[in-house]
């Protein structure tokens, strides 16, 4: 295996080469494991298609911003290996994050699981999955390499319920069994619990964050530049419920794993959550909502 590559890792990117550089580059230095790296460039005028093609990396180049989902969808086309590894392209991956993630998956018997790495983030955060603040620098020129290398391990923290956002690793069947990532929310705001919602109605049930795989996150280098779809309401319209009483009482994102509540579901919140959130659907209709009209059952 040591020649081979173990994961493919699709990468969408938008004009943000400095910080591709970076996320490649650490992939390169700090896995384990050879790895496919699979990039899909959005525009590209600031030369990220010369950089790619005098590395070992391949890409698919889309002269217009088609956003993440449809990214991600046709770098499925290319993928060699039968572990898919979604990432970010301000990301930096610390030393054994792909080890730690291939030792859980050894553990498993079979391919129905939902795996993230921990991410540290340098301002402070919402969710416990995250290890915020942990900040060495908001930027490529304040970043800390070093001294992020020495101390990433330092912090105290568990695995964690509820995969979502990447980095994550999925099998390939699961992945194709599922159709990817959801076009209709281009350009990609809440795809990541949409994903795990097909997943979870597809009757995957192991959603876990590993600790010991940790990536520091930059925070939306992209997203800042780009014009939302209102993922919220679109997650809401075609699941029912609130993408926060998903996370909150179906995936218990953040929580610390405990392999036997795993299959635990916040019976009681999630009764209240649904019933709030067929209220809030309901409004949307009231008021006309195109989009509520279209995804009510």
């Amino acid at each position: 295996m040591a020649d081979e590559n173990l994961f493919s890792i699709l990468i969408p990117t938008w004009n943000n080469l400095p910080y591709l550089k970076l996320c490649v580059e650490s992939i390169r230095k700090n896995s384990t494991f050879h790895h496919q790296i699979l990039i899909y460039v959005n525009e590209g005028v600031d030369g990220t298609v010369q950089w790619i093609e005098n590395s070992d990396c391949e890409y698919i180049l889309s002269r217009e911003n088609v956003g993440i989902c449809w990214a991600l969808n046709a770098l499925r086309s290319r993928v060699t290996t039968d572990y898919i590894v979604y990432m970010n392209d301000d990301m930096y991956v610390c030393p054994e994050w792909d080890k730690a993630l291939w030792n859980e998956i050894q553990k498993l018997p079979d391919n129905r699981f939902f795996l993230s790495s921990t991410v540290l983030q340098p301002r402070p955060f919402f969710c416990k999955s995250v290890i915020a603040p942990a900040d060495f620098g908001q930027s490529i020129e304040t970043f800390q390499e070093q001294k992020l290398l020495n101390s990433f391990r330092d912090f105290s923290h568990s695995d964690w319920f509820g995969a979502t956002w990447p980095p994550n690793v999925v099998h390939k069947d699961i992945w194709d069994l599922v159709g990817g990532y959801s076009v209709e929310f281009s350009p990609g705001m809440y795809s990541d619990p949409d994903f795990s919602a097909k997943l979870w109605k597809a009757g995957v049930r192991l959603f876990k964050g590993i600790s010991a795989s940790r990536v520091y996150h930059f925070e939306s280098v992209s997203t800042k530049r780009m014009e939302k779809n209102d993922g919220s309401r679109q997650f809401l319209m075609k699941w029912s419920i609130t993408s926060a009483s998903f996370m909150r009482d179906i995936l218990r994102r953040g929580e610390p794993y405990m392999a036997a509540e795993a299959t635990l579901i916040h019976d009681e919140k999630l009764k209240k959550d649904i019933w709030r959130s067929r209220l809030k659907k309901a409004l949307y209709l009231f008021k006309g909502d195109a989009d509520a009209k279209r995804f009510w059952k």
